[in-house]
């Protein structure tokens, strides 16, 4: 089959080169023409990992964009580094898939959104968890109305690693919550609907004697929905090493979700008396799901499952709970039109 859809690659970090440009290279629609790295050993390293026609190595984005001319760009960069490259890409009409979170600040986010629903080009933000065989059920029951009125998730991240430098320093990723547990944030969305207002403390109890660590290391969150539902984030950087542990509970009307992963849950049938026990699960790579998704919109010209604007919706609640914890007090969400 010939290549239909030539990718470019921007930021040949760790990240990049474990996750999504190998999804990316291996669907059979897929030429990745370019790596760009502002670091050249990064992109070239990345470059002679990718099988067939060696990608062209840049280490400016604007001259890949012009000289590649490629259909799409996967943007792997860590948040504090983005620049006008959504901008640059939209404004050349090349379709856009990239990393959480979008941006640090919501004038840059909404720029970038701005920008990609202008020129009408495809986007894809990378969170996969929204692909899981588990998690696509229980949404599929939420939007049918079949799960009844949803009424709370309970979800928790832990995990215990000094992770990228950059990572540890608050200005640069965020913080954990907005870098990290944006996953979470952007599954209470998913599943719960409009936020309206977030309540959250955080703090950095565990490496107070590591150098330029700023980030927090515990934090709990309550995020209040339009209708009434609740959602409750735990999350810490101090649990146990080597393991990275997302769980979530969610309730509605009508079901009781125990997921262990967003592949497999133990599903309540509360409407039923007694209630019926059904386990849901399936074996998916939702990383390589959601890069399979991005190309087979630009092929059939559909949007992706989570475009630009869904990144600017989970950041713009994960910055609020933030400002909460800085400013000590409950924040306000508004609807978007």
């Amino acid at each position: 089959m010939a290549k239909e859809v030539k990718v470019a690659i921007l930021g040949c970090g760790g990240f990049a080169r474990k996750r999504q440009t190998p999804n990316l290279a291996a669907l059979p629609e897929v030429q990745i023409v370019a790596c760009c790295d502002q670091v050249r050993a990064s992109a070239e390293a990345l470059a002679r990992e990718v099988a067939g026609d060696p990608p062209a190595v840049y280490t400016d984005c604007e001259t890949m964009l012009d000289a590649a001319k490629p259909d799409a760009l996967y943007v792997a960069l860590p948040p504090y580094t983005h620049g006008p490259e959504v901008e640059e890409a939209a404004r050349r009409g090349i379709h856009i898939f990239i990393e959480k979170p979008i941006a640090l600040d919501m004038q840059t986010a909404w720029r970038m959104v701005e920008a990609a629903e202008r020129a009408g080009i495809v986007t894809q933000v990378d969170f996969q968890f929204r692909f899981g065989v588990a998690v696509e059920w229980v949404h599929s029951k939420i939007t049918s109305g079949a799960a009844g009125t949803p009424g709370l998730m309970l979800a928790r991240y832990f995990c215990n690693s000094l992770h990228a430098p950059w990572w540890r320093q608050k200005d640069k990723s965020g913080g954990q919550l907005v870098e990290q547990v944006i996953h979470m944030i952007d599954l209470l969305r998913h599943l719960l609907g409009q936020p309206t207002y977030v309540f959250s403390r955080q703090a950095n109890l565990f490496h107070q004697d590591v150098p330029d660590y700023t980030s927090e290391d515990v934090s709990g969150t309550i995020v209040s929905f339009e209708n009434g539902a609740l959602g409750v984030i735990a999350a810490t950087n101090g649990a146990i090493p080597g393991r990275w542990i997302n769980e979530y509970h969610v309730v509605t009307r009508n079901l009781t979700a125990d997921f262990i992963d967003a592949n497999h849950a133990t599903v309540a049938h509360t409407d039923q008396d007694p209630p019926g026990i059904e386990e849901v699960g399936g074996e998916r790579d939702a990383w390589a799901a959601t890069a399979a998704d991005f190309i087979a919109a630009i092929m059939a010209n559909r949007p992706a499952r989570i475009p630009l604007r869904e990144g600017a919706l989970s950041l713009e609640l994960a910055l609020a709970a933030t400002a909460s914890a800085e400013r000590q007090k409950e924040m306000q969400l508004h609807r978007r039109v």
